[in-house]
C-alpha cells in the first residue's frame, strides 16, 4: 500500500515539474535593451537643448552663444532648436518672410550663429503691401535683399541685454544703416517704429523676435524728402536759406542719429512766412536758430516718446511732448498754449534721420 503512494506522489511530482518548467525559462530569459537613440535624445546631438543653455549646441564657456540661465532665452528641456530659416518655416504667421528670404536668396545669410532676426509676421507684410507669396515672388530680388538686411543684426541680442529707457543702435546687415531700439520692459519694446510681438525664440546660435512692422531702411538724405514732399518744400527752403550751421547738422552720419520736427508749409505760413520768397530773404541766423529749434540730437520714433517730457533740442532750448491716446503735440516754448500735433509720423531719411510733420512752426520764444 505505502508502495503504491509513494510510486503514485513520484508520478505527480514528475508531472508537476514538467508543466512548470516553460515558466521558470521564461523567468531567466532577459529582455533586450532598447537600441541608443530610439527613444532618447542622446548628449550633444546639438539638437535639443541642455536646461538653461538656450541655444541648443554645446559651446565653449565664454563663446558668446550660450546663454547663463535666467536671461530669457533658455528653452524647456527637451525642446528642438532648429536653424533660423527652419524656424521660420514653421511659423504660421512668418510664412511671407520664409517666401522673401527664398526669393532673395538669403537663406545661408539668415542662417548664420550669432545673429538677432527682426522677423516681421505676416500681417506686417500685408500691411507694408505684399498681399501673398505671389506678390513676394512678384517683387525684385535686389528689393527683397536690402529690405531683408536690414532686418538683420550681426550680432545676438536677447531682450534682457537691451538697455532699458533708452534708444539703443543697432547697425544692420544693410550697409550704412542702423535700427533704433527703445525698451520700455520686456513686454514693451519698439523697433524702430515696429513693436516686438514675441521675442526671445532661440535658434541654432541665433534669436529672432517677431515684429509687427516691415522696418523701412532710407533712401533719401532730409532736403530731398522735403523736396520730394509737396507740403515741405517751405522746410527744403528754410534749409537751404540756413547755411551751413544747419545744413551740416542735418548731413553728419553720427551713432545716434538725429529727429526732426517738420513744420508744414501751412505751418510757415501761420507763422509769418507767406511764401518761399519770404522764407528766402528772412534773417539767416534767426532762422538757423528757428530750425535747429526743430531737431533733436537723436533718432525718437513717434512711439518712443513719454508724456510731459521736456526735450533739449539742438538749438539749447526745450520742447514739450505729450502722448494721449496716440496722438503726439509738442510745444515750444514761445507757443503758450497751442502745441503742434505730429500729422505725420516716422518719416526715414539718410544718416538716422527721423521725420515728424507738424502743423504748427515751434516758438523757443
Amino acid at each position: 500500500m505505502f508502495q503504491f503512494i509513494r510510486a503514485g506522489f513520484r508520478q505527480s511530482s514528475l508531472l508537476l515539474l514538467l508543466a512548470a518548467g516553460p515558466f521558470f525559462f521564461s523567468c531567466t530569459k532577459e529582455t533586450p535593451a532598447p537600441a541608443p537613440g530610439t527613444g532618447t535624445t542622446n548628449p550633444g546631438s546639438g539638437t535639443v537643448t541642455t536646461p538653461g543653455t538656450g541655444t541648443g549646441t554645446a559651446t565653449t564657456p565664454g563663446t558668446g552663444t550660450a546663454t547663463t540661465p535666467g536671461t530669457g532665452t533658455a528653452t524647456t528641456p527637451g525642446t528642438t532648436v532648429v536653424a533660423s530659416v527652419t524656424y521660420i518655416a514653421q511659423k504660421d504667421n512668418l510664412n511671407l518672410l520664409e517666401a522673401a528670404i527664398l526669393r532673395a536668396g538669403l537663406t545661408s545669410e539668415f542662417n548664420k550663429e550669432n545673429a538677432t532676426i527682426f522677423a516681421p509676421s505676416d500681417d506686417a507684410f500685408k500691411a507694408a503691401g505684399y498681399a501673398n507669396e505671389a506678390a513676394i515672388q512678384a517683387a525684385p530680388a535686389a528689393d527683397l535683399q536690402r529690405i531683408l538686411r536690414y532686418h538683420l543684426v550681426n550680432s545676438r541680442i536677447d531682450q534682457s541685454s537691451i538697455p532699458t529707457g533708452v534708444n539703443t543702435v543697432y547697425q544692420t546687415a544693410l550697409a550704412d544703416n542702423t535700427i533704433s531700439v527703445y525698451k520700455v520692459s520686456n513686454s514693451d519694446i519698439s523697433v524702430n517704429q515696429a513693436k516686438i510681438i514675441q521675442g526671445d525664440n532661440p535658434t541654432v546660435g541665433s534669436v529672432v523676435h517677431i515684429i509687427n512692422q516691415v522696418l523701412t531702411p532710407a533712401t533719401v538724405n532730409v532736403v530731398t524728402l522735403a523736396k520730394n514732399n509737396a507740403n515741405l518744400s517751405f522746410l527744403a527752403a528754410a534749409i537751404d536759406r540756413a547755411g551751413a550751421s544747419v545744413q551740416d547738422v542735418l548731413n553728419k552720419n553720427t551713432q545716434n542719429g538725429y529727429t526732426i520736427f517738420a513744420p508744414t508749409n501751412d505751418a510757415f505760413k501761420a507763422a509769418g512766412y507767406a511764401d518761399e520768397a519770404a522764407i528766402k530773404a528772412a534773417d539767416q541766423q534767426k532762422l538757423a536758430s528757428l530750425l535747429l529749434y526743430h531737431v533733436l540730437n537723436y533718432r525718437a520714433y513717434a512711439q518712443t516718446f513719454q508724456n510731459g517730457a521736456d526735450i533739449v533740442t539742438a538749438q539749447g532750448g526745450s520742447v514739450r511732448v505729450n502722448v494721449n491716446n496716440g496722438k503726439v503735440t509738442v510745444t515750444g516754448k514761445g507757443n503758450g498754449s497751442n502745441a503742434a500735433t505730429v500729422t505725420q509720423a516716422d518719416q526715414v531719411a539718410s544718416n538716422g534721420i527721423i521725420v515728424h510733420v507738424i502743423d504748427r512752426v515751434l516758438l523757443s520764444q
